[in-house]
């Protein structure tokens, strides 16, 4: 059985015992979190989420990180003008623990 999930704004296929990396949520490591589910598969059927029973889907918060860094470089020809920035994205890493 695995299910399509939405986390902040964006989709991911999940099942039991996966481990999936998601933008940061605001949620202490440790702590369960509910996953709200878009379509369920089971059997290999794949019905949308609102259809018959209601899906719980759980995670556990296993860590927070941070992804590589990424450089952004800006400059104007013949002018001298040059700017450089870096960025790195928080990142969650979730344990689904049970879809039911």
């Amino acid at each position: 059985m695995f299910a399509i999930v939405e986390v902040g704004g964006k989709q991911y296929r999940v099942e039991e015992g996966w481990e999936v990396v998601v933008d940061r949520l605001n949620a202490a490591e440790g702590a369960t979190v509910e996953l709200s589910p878009v379509f369920v598969s089971d059997a290999g059927s794949l019905r949308m989420a609102g259809e018959g029973k209601k899906i719980k889907i759980t995670a556990k918060v296993v860590e927070h990180f941070r992804g590589p860094k990424i450089t952004v470089s800006r400059f104007k020809p013949k002018r001298g003008w040059r700017k450089k920035a870096g960025f790195r994205a928080g990142h969650t890493r979730l344990e689904v623990k049970k879809i039911a």
